[in-house]
């Protein structure tokens, strides 16, 4: 693995736990694309760091749990801003 991938996997994994981020918010903030973020800590970081690899599957698999009230949420804003 070259040495900028490993690099960019670490950072955006600590990125992840460190701020609790969806795969869309790193995505985001490391201008890489959702399934390039996907791959990195569900694959290459197990290969780099399998404890770091543990903490991340825990923040997604929170984000995934909570998906749901997220989605609401949006919903509710937008057909806030239509009544209006």
């Amino acid at each position: 693995m070259k040495d900028y991938i490993r690099d960019r996997v670490l950072e955006v994994a600590r990125y992840i736990v460190e701020n609790r981020a969806t795969v869309r918010d790193a995505a985001r903030r490391f201008d890489v694309s959702k399934s390039t973020v996907h791959k990195d800590v569900t694959e290459r970081l197990r290969k780099i760091n399998p404890a770091l690899a543990r903490s991340v599957d825990r923040v997604l698999q929170t984000n995934k749990a909570e998906r749901h009230i997220r989605g609401g949420q949006a919903t509710r804003r937008r057909y806030r801003t239509m009544g209006s």
